[in-house]
């Protein structure tokens, strides 16, 4: 591997003609598959990574030798208790590069800083009424300036940059009061070049949902469960799946795309009726229709961190929301668990951690009064990352596409596949 100090191209998914090749090819990918063992495990001897990797232990040690010149792995102390000598540890170099991170939402810009082993080094929130193209991209290149300076010296081993936002940025104009103008001219955004500071550091865009599925992957639930729903409460719902540990996101990108899911109509009064006889689960399990039963009920919400603490005028509205919320969750739980057999459901967002956690109590208390009989039921768990998972969800794509075991490890998406533009509604 080449030194951090220039961080290595991605490995193609095939080889470019010749044995030696096919060969180096080899190398590498073994290479990503040490550092993939080394990086589920946290900490690991040799014939620890042998073992996990299913490599021979020779090759192994060439390897984590090669890696340790390289300054992607470093020693971690022994390990004693057990027979033989004490074993020598590895774990990851922090230092050994870093990524950027940018969701891109309806409210907020949220940026995160992370380095080789996982860690959140630096994170920015930027709030606004509305996603104004123009503003939200000042806003961007001004937190990647920001992020990047802090590494000083560092800043050349800054791996590459991840970007998250909805497919439908722009969109639901309607629902949330956003300027048609700004809508429209999101449909001719594309993420690929919309940074500028990015420069020429390789750019990963994923849904937003997906990228918080991936979050949960690497640091929460992923150590858990290989099958699993995560299911973003934000401004509007968004929902992502991981089957056998790699994040499907399907052709089209519509893989658990729960927002316009069809549930029965909302109990709510501050809920229009639909036309027709269902309406769809963003109207019911989403923040922005939180905030708007709160203020149709008088209590005047405007963000949802000012429920924490809760005040004495939003805790009745709250647990009507509450309530319809976790009804409608649970319908979209069935019906989704009807076609794609997971182990667990994990549910986040924006909620602060008590009300989060109250809210799965219910929606785990509804699923049970509802669910018809003929399936196996999965858990139903809150997540762990939280609010910011769509951002370091952006964050950990370019260290696990570009030092990954698979080139798309997280999506199974080829690394040099044109990036996602956001989408044209409809």
């Amino acid at each position: 591997m080449t030194p951090p100090s220039k961080p290595r191209a991605p490995l193609r998914r095939h080889a470019t003609g010749g044995k030696g090749s096919n060969s180096a090819q080899l190398r590498h990918y073994n290479e990503r598959v040490v550092l993939d063992a080394i990086r589920r495990r946290g900490q690991a001897s040799k014939a620890d990574i042998a073992r996990h990797a299913k490599l021979t232990p020779p090759a192994v040690s060439r390897i984590v030798d090669t890696l340790l010149v390289a300054g992607y792995v470093e020693q971690k102390g022994k390990r004693f208790g057990q027979k033989g000598q004490p074993s020598v540890m590895f774990g990851l170099a922090a230092e050994g590069g870093f990524s950027l991170g940018l969701h891109l939402g309806r409210r907020t810009l949220d940026a995160v800083l992370i380095d080789f082993a996982g860690t959140v080094r630096l994170t920015e929130s930027h709030e606004y009424d509305y996603p104004e193209p123009e503003a939200v991209q000042r806003i961007g290149n001004a937190a990647i300036a920001r992020l990047r300076a802090t590494l000083g010296s560092g800043a050349g081993r800054l791996i590459g940059i991840g970007i998250s936002a909805p497919y439908f940025l722009g969109g639901w104009e309607e629902e949330l009061a956003f300027p048609t103008d700004a809508s429209a001219r999101w449909r001719e955004v594309d993420l690929a070049g919309f940074f500028r500071e990015a420069g020429s550091l390789p750019l990963f865009v994923e849904n937003d949902a997906s990228a918080a599925a991936a979050a949960e992957l690497v640091y929460g639930a992923g150590t858990r469960y290989r099958d699993f729903i995560h299911l973003s409460i934000n401004t509007m719902i968004g929902g992502g799946l991981v089957i056998d540990g790699v994040l499907q996101t399907g052709p089209n990108g519509n893989a658990a795309a729960f927002g316009p899911m069809p549930v029965t109509p909302s109990r709510l009064a501050s809920v229009a009726r639909p036309s027709g006889p269902f309406d769809i689960l963003l109207r019911r399990a989403s923040i922005y229709g939180l905030i708007n039963h709160l203020r149709w009920s008088g209590s005047e919400i405007n963000r949802v961190r000012e429920l924490d603490p809760m005040p004495a005028e939003a805790r009745a509205p709250f647990g009507e929301w509450q309530e319809d919320c976790a009804d409608a969750l649970a319908q979209a739980i069935i019906s989704a668990i009807a076609v794609i057999d997971v182990e667990a459901v994990v549910i986040d967002g924006l909620l602060p951690r008590a009300l989060l956690q109250d809210t799965v109590a219910k929606v785990q208390r509804r699923f049970g009064e509802i669910t018809p009989s003929g399936l196996v039921l999965p858990e139903i768990i809150a997540g762990t990352v939280g609010p910011q998972a769509s951002a370091i969800g952006a964050s950990i794509l370019p260290i696990h596409t570009l030092f990954g075991p698979d080139s798309g490890v997280l999506t199974r998406k080829a690394v040099d596949k044109k990036p996602l533009m956001i989408r044209k509604r409809g």
